[in-house]
């Protein structure tokens, strides 16, 4: 005779499960949903903002974990094809957090290791939201990867698609904070 499991049982190893597994990014400067404050916004292009990087931390990270990379990217830019605000690379998987202005390529505040990368601005670092005057209020999506891999095999000339190419090639799983910004 076949012992049945009771069905709160299984809801509750199957809820348990399911929260082990959530790979989260957050963030004390930005809240997911949330309008991206003008100390985060470019400085230049008319925008006035600091542009400092917000403080970002992750958690759930899978064990396989070989490091991170941490991309800042606007799907609404009148480009065709979006607008990269930031590529990081190459941070070791010990890290779970990067503070604010770590973006700064003079801060230092990045894990050892870590590269930035060209961004659509035309250098490595952080460049923050400045949408067109006028526009709906754009999309901006801060991702945190978890790779399979230590290193990829670029450096801080690399242009934001070669990265997002070795990024999906060594793609364990992703988390994403969305926030808008709008002028």
């Amino acid at each position: 005779m076949k012992k049945l499991i009771p069905a709160a049982v299984v809801g509750l190893f199957c809820t348990q499960s399911a929260l082990a597994a959530d790979f989260t990014l957050t963030s004390p400067d930005i809240r997911e949903g949330g309008t991206v404050s003008e100390q985060h916004v470019f400085n230049g292009f008319d925008c006035q903002g600091a542009n400092l990087s917000p403080a970002l931390s992750w958690s759930g990270a899978p064990a396989d974990t070989k490091s991170f990379a941490v991309t800042v990217y606007d799907p609404d830019a009148p480009t065709g094809s979006g607008w990269w605000h930031w590529v990081v690379f190459n941070i070791p998987a010990s890290t779970k957090q990067l503070p604010r202005n770590a973006g700064d390529a003079q801060s230092n505040k990045l894990p050892a290791g870590s590269i930035q990368s060209r961004t659509d601005f035309g250098k490595p670092g952080y460049g923050g939201p400045c949408p067109p005057a006028g526009d709906k209020p754009h999309r901006y999506q801060f991702t945190v990867y978890a790779l399979k891999t230590e290193t990829l095999p670029l450096d801080e000339n690399a242009p934001a698609a070669m990265v997002g190419f070795y990024l999906h090639q060594n793609l364990i799983k992703k988390a994403v904070l969305n926030a808008r910004y709008g002028r």
